[in-house]
């Protein structure tokens, strides 16, 4: 199946099923000689793992990183960096009854309409268990950026309707939802108790955030920056939607209003979102990516079987009430590849 690598310089392959053996990454095209431990990995992946929260899945992975090459004596050799992350607790008898049965909302039924066949247990491929190999790849490309003094954060702007107010970045990593507003935390919290009870799910807006991207990353035409971030952001199961800076409220600006004026020290304003023609700016990098509800429900829903027949379905199961806030490392790593991949793809054309 094509479409499992991302990245020109820095390149990113996964692989795995949500029920199968493992899910894992091979990162190809690294630079040598970068610090890199499996507990740089597993910082990451257990942000994402399931159980943190009672409203998060029961499924009791540990996320567990394995470099199987790639690394010699704690630094990075040059050659692909292969990557395994066991399934330990995968339940694959709450899905027989799936077998035959497309489920709302999910990539069942377009799955089997393109290879003719799919793995009911957990959604195979389409599953969100994936991304945990994207996090681990994410992992990688981080040390490869943060040696030049560009960070990568995302924070929860927006759950269920209730947005952050204000915007402390400090209070990120104080609470579970990674939301820097501690009040619309806790509002958020109380509002996804309440839909779990529902037997719904609930979407979210996820804000990312890229500090000290130098100027002048990015290709001019299909390789843009902002162009490259959306694809790899949208490549996420949940993501329905990207903005860049301004974003959709661009539209609505006089163009006196959007333009970001230039002063000897810079910019002052960043409508732009850090880009501008796709390459970087030099200010900071703004996006929002929109995720929609958890398709895994309890509640009836009208689907059809595979042979067209219209039939009933409530997802049984252990499943996450809403991606937030498991997606926002996700988010985080796929921006870590592509800025990495850029930053390489530029340092080669400097040589």
């Amino acid at each position: 199946m094509a479409g499992n690598t991302i990245g020109t310089e820095f390149r990113v392959t996964t692989w795995g099923e949500s029920h199968g053996a493992a899910v894992g990454a091979t990162v190809d095209g690294c630079p040598p000689n970068i610090p890199l431990a499996e507990p740089d990995i597993q910082r990451e992946m257990d942000r994402r793992k399931p159980g943190r929260l009672p409203v998060t899945s029961a499924r009791n992975e540990k996320d567990q990183v394995e470099i199987l090459s790639g690394v010699f004596e704690g630094k990075t050799t040059g050659t692909p960096i292969s990557l395994l992350i066991r399934n330990v607790d995968a339940d694959s008898a709450a899905y027989e009854d799936l077998r035959d049965v497309f489920r709302p909302g999910h990539g069942d039924y377009t799955y089997y309409k393109k290879y003719g066949v799919r793995d009911h247990r957990g959604g195979g491929r389409a599953s969100a268990r994936e991304t945990a190999a994207r996090v681990a790849a994410g992992a990688v490309a981080r040390k490869v950026i943060s040696r030049e003094g560009i960070g990568v954060m995302a924070f929860t702007q927006e759950l269920a309707g209730i947005s952050a107010k204000r915007i402390s970045l400090g209070e990120v990593d104080k609470n579970p939802l990674f939301c820097p507003d501690p009040e619309a935390a806790e509002k958020m919290m109380e509002e996804l108790k309440r839909v779990k009870e529902m037997g719904d799910s609930v979407g979210g807006i996820v804000e990312i955030r890229v500090q000290g991207c130098p100027p002048g990353l990015g290709e001019p035409v299909f390789d843009k920056m902002d162009a490259d971030l959306a694809k790899a952001l949208m490549s996420i199961g949940t993501v329905k939607g990207v903005e860049i800076g301004a974003g959709f409220g661009a539209a609505r600006l006089r163009g006196s209003e959007n333009n970001d004026s230039i002063g000897p020290e810079g910019f002052f304003t960043n409508h732009a979102g850090g880009i501008l023609a796709g390459i970087t700016t030099g200010e900071e990098i703004i996006i929002r990516v929109s995720c929609k509800p958890i398709a895994s429900i309890r509640k009836e829903q009208n689907t059809i079987d595979i042979s067209g027949k219209p039939r009933k379905i409530a997802v049984g199961g252990r499943h996450d009430v809403s991606v937030i806030p498991r997606i926002i490392p996700v988010c985080e790593a796929m921006t870590c590849i592509i800025v990495a991949d850029h930053f390489l793809r530029r340092r080669a054309i400097e040589k």
